[in-house]
């Protein structure tokens, strides 16, 4: 059942299903919380209180915020621990992998782990060389940005099937039918547009001051780096030392947690048992 929570600015979509220790799942851009949808329900079985939640401007929450960064999601993700009765473990996809660095950052006492999954919590370095020579990170760049210059969901859909490489989940189709039509409505791709504008300046700048562990997911095959093992190592590097580790989920693209739900989870649920708390 959907939940809503009244912030500055908006209102922000969840649902908790489970009880238990208190973990926040976040999707990526153009996304919504349904990416999650055979994670959760692992989540919730293995005895954790799952609040998987829409981010500002896309799902079911409101649209017309008067901006997107990640910083602004982490407001929006820490309001939410308050109101649930924190603190949680946060689990950031992609542009939300940058939240959860913030949230962390910010309010300690709040958050007690993250999980990272394909997180862009620093600036990406775009590579020439990675261009020339790694045909799918050149395809999934020049994807994304078609879709940030022209606000395209069919270059949005192509870039979804591009970081979804090898086998498609099962639902995959319906899962995409239903995002397309959800980023049709007024606002949705707007928003998506500008969390892609919002460089990860902000969290890139918090890695260093987090306090808590951190797992850091990312796929062998994620397009959007031209060496994903480098950058998934290189974020565990700017963390203060000993509280991060990078784990690799072999043949998945950007979108680890959607296709190889069961890897995720067998990744994830060791890390919560350790680091989450009531």
């Amino acid at each position: 059942m959907t939940e809503f929570l009244e912030v500055e600015g908006g209102r922000i979509a969840y649902e908790v299903t489970g009880d238990g220790p208190l973990v926040v799942l976040l999707p990526g851009m153009g996304t919504r919380r349904d990416f999650y949808r055979s994670l959760a329900p692992q989540l919730a079985a293995a005895g954790y209180r799952v609040a998987a939640a829409d981010l500002r401007g896309l799902g079911e929450s409101s649209t017309g915020w008067a901006s997107y960064t990640r910083t602004d999601t982490a407001a929006d993700t820490l309001a939410l621990i308050r109101h649930l009765g924190g603190p949680a473990v946060i689990v950031g996809h992609s542009f939300s992998g940058g939240s959860a660095t913030i949230a962390a950052a910010q309010a300690p006492q709040l958050v007690t782990a993250i999980v990272e999954i394909g997180p862009f919590t620093r600036v990406p370095k775009l590579s020439p060389g990675g261009l020339l020579t790694n045909s799918r990170y050149r395809q999934g760049t020049l994807l994304l940005l078609r879709t940030g210059l022209t606000g395209s969901i069919s270059a949005w859909t192509r870039y979804l099937d591009h970081a979804f490489p090898g086998p498609k989940p099962e639902g995959y189709g319906e899962l995409i039918s239903a995002l397309q039509a959800h980023l049709r409505e007024p606002g949705r791709m707007a928003a998506t547009r500008k969390m892609g504008m919002s460089r990860p300046t902000d969290a890139e700048a918090r890695l260093g001051s987090i306090r808590c562990p951190a797992l850091v997911l990312m796929g062998t095959l994620d397009p959007d780096w031209p060496d994903p093992r480098a950058e998934a190592d290189g974020i565990v590097a700017a963390m203060p030392a000993g509280l991060g580790r990078a784990v690799m989920i072999d043949g998945a693209g950007h979108y680890p947690h959607t296709q190889f739900p069961d890897q995720v989870a067998a990744a994830v649920l060791p890390f919560l048992k350790e680091h989450a708390s009531a």
